[in-house]
């Protein structure tokens, strides 16, 4: 797995979010300019419902726009923080299946959002494998590079849970 400092190598994506299926979108609180430059990506109300995984002041939504917050690190999760990101995947497909625009969002939307994501398409009938190949299409080759993130998808999130309580 890589560590937090490792993931400083990972560059700045080229757009704030990506629409990985209709309706749903991944995303971050930062990202490459036209410049190349790092700049703030700020949600306002393009989004119906928007799923923070890292939570930093001033990156919005607008009051008004429904917005949940689980903060989660980018490294091994335990039970209740699986449980989370298992909800929040559910809150998503909900929300979408409601025709609303869903907005999950970490850092830079490679790998917090993308298990989340990833985990509401497995739910919808996807493969791990065709849920993360798509995210990666779509978002970035960055995203899903933390390789135990990749190990819970494939062992499954239910399992991983169960998995990481015996474990406490």
């Amino acid at each position: 797995m890589r560590d937090r400092g490792k993931q400083s190598n990972a560059p700045a994506p080229d757009s704030p979010w990506s629409e990985i299926v209709p309706g749903l979108w991944m995303g971050g609180h930062e990202y490459a300019g036209r410049s190349g430059q790092p700049e703030f990506a700020v949600v306002r109300d393009e989004f119906d419902l928007v799923l923070t995984l890292l939570r930093l002041p001033g990156h919005g939504p607008d009051p008004g726009v429904e917005h949940h917050v689980w903060p989660i690190p980018d490294g091994p999760l335990d039970g209740t923080q699986l449980a989370g990101v298992m909800r929040l995947a559910r809150t998503a497909d909900e929300a979408r299946d409601a025709g609303r625009r869903v907005l999950v969002r970490c850092y830079h939307g490679y790998n917090r959002s993308g298990l989340v994501v990833a985990h509401a398409l497995i739910r919808a009938g996807s493969t791990a494998e065709d849920a993360i190949r798509l995210i990666r299409a779509r978002r970035s080759p960055w995203a899903l590079h933390n390789e135990l993130f990749v190990d819970y998808l494939h062992t499954g999130l239910d399992t991983a849970r169960l998995l990481e309580e015996l474990a406490e």
